[in-house]
């Protein structure tokens, strides 16, 4: 493992860090560097918009919810062929899980890399050194090397932000970003809105590179960056097993939302991917041993899906066949009988499983959780355990039949059962990301 990493992290979640680490990609790799990246946490839109501009998936890092071996492989994996390897944290530096782990800083501290802090100044003058300084001396083993300040009124609201910053500390400012509309990106319900449906993506990244590329110390940043202090012994990393040998995934703007890891890992594992769009009304490939259906949003292509027929009756036949059919999040909406949308419109969906979910009266469901499967099955034998996380405003009217699996926050705090499973057919809100240890 030899690309040198830095990882991006502000006080909170709207800081700007990911406009800026977009701009950064664009400004390092017009400088002609192989670029490769990776986020923080659990998170589908970020690495999304990443991957827009290395032209490699952005895979995500997660310390709460994947083993050690798994966080190694993953790096290993990301940095092949790369000269630098940046990352993206969540939320906050310190923002995780109630006890504290699984936030951007663990992460830092695990893979002793040091962090970039991007700090929103738009309402700060002075106070920027207390509230920074209150970070530099948060964890000892979290090395803060650089700052880079965002959203700056102008040159002399920079100055003095700099006059407050090394009057209390010497901590290297790396440069500043001016507040600038064309900078921010579209967002709904769920976060930012997908690359592929923004027409004016390509002209904001450039906007973004050229900005970073005239205001923050590239050379700098290359000198901070360094290798992970991690060896692996095992190429590539396997968090969730193959669903099958030939596995039809669903993906198009309703069904985005699949870790590359878990690809990969099934491609890794043997299994051959066959892509289908369920939006475009097409059906899975009829030599498909299983099928996935990952999170997106189809409540937003309710309609289209509801006056699709040839991928529910792709479905359908896989079911009957007895390919092992899975869904997560919007794929596990998919799958029911009835998805009622935000205006109270009812679409029918594949009618697999006896479940009605529905937007008209949204219940924020946000979070890590560990799981416990109810029955085996391709997934593994009864009560294997994993962990992932739940992150949707849908709610389920209806829902008969076996559970999939039990869950737990990630307190420990039981949450009852969750999602439903049907012979070979089964899914749940709860989007899995790896295996958990055993202890």
């Amino acid at each position: 493992m030899t690309a040198p990493a830095l990882i991006l992290a502000a006080p909170m979640t709207g800081s700007g860090k990911t406009v800026a680490m977009l701009g950064l990609l664009g400004a390092l790799r017009r400088r002609g560097l192989e670029v490769a990246s990776f986020k923080v946490g659990p998170d589908f839109l970020d690495p999304a918009f990443h991957a827009a501009i290395t032209g490699r998936p952005s895979l995500n890092l997660d310390s709460w919810a994947m083993r050690f071996s798994t966080l190694v492989g993953l790096l290993e994996q990301a940095s092949q062929g790369a000269d630098l390897l940046l990352g993206e944290g969540m939320m906050g530096l310190a923002d995780g899980a109630p006890d504290g782990s699984g936030t951007t800083g663990d992460l830092a501290a695990l893979l002793d890399l040091p962090v970039l802090f991007v700090v929103d100044c738009a309402k700060l003058g002075g106070s920027v050194a207390p509230l920074v300084e209150g970070f530099l001396r948060w964890r000892e083993e979290v090395e803060i090397c650089g700052l880079l300040l965002d959203r700056v009124a102008g040159e002399e609201h920079a100055a003095l932000l700099i006059e407050a910053c090394e009057a209390r500390f010497s901590t290297r400012i790396l440069g500043w970003l001016p507040e600038d509309p064309r900078l921010e990106l579209p967002s709904r319900h769920l976060g930012l809105v997908q690359p592929e449906e923004l027409s004016d993506l390509a002209a904001m990244l450039e906007h973004a590179a050229d900005l970073v590329g005239e205001r923050v110390d590239l050379d700098r940043l290359l000198r901070l960056a360094r290798p992970p202090s991690v060896t692996t012994l095992e190429r590539g990393a396997r968090p969730i097993p193959p669903l099958g040998q030939r596995i039809a995934v669903a993906r198009d703007v309703a069904f985005a939302f699949a870790y590359p890891a878990t690809l990969e890992g099934w491609r890794a594992a043997g299994a051959e991917l066959l892509f289908f769009s369920p939006l475009a009304d097409e059906p899975p490939d009829p030599r498909a041993d299983a099928v996935y259906l990952p999170g997106g949003y189809p409540e937003l292509h309710a309609a289209r899906l509801g006056a699709g027929e040839h991928w529910r009756a792709g479905l359908a036949a896989a079911a009957a066949r007895g390919a092992f059919v899975y869904g997560e999040c919007g794929g596990y909406m998919a799958l029911g009988e009835t998805l009622v949308d935000s205006e109270g419109r009812a679409h029918p969906m594949a009618g697999l499983l006896p479940l009605v979910t529905s937007l008209a009266d949204p219940a924020p469901r946000i979070g890590w959780r560990r799981v416990q499967l109810a029955a085996a099955g391709p997934l593994g034998p009864e009560a294997a355990r994993y962990r992932g996380h739940e992150f949707h405003l849908a709610r389920e009217i209806r829902r008969d039949g076996p559970a999939f699996a039990e869950t737990a926050d990630a307190r420990g705090r039981a949450l009852g059962a969750t999602g439903c499973r049907i012979g070979n057919v089964a899914g749940s809100f709860v989007h899995l990301i790896d295996r958990e240890e055993r202890g």
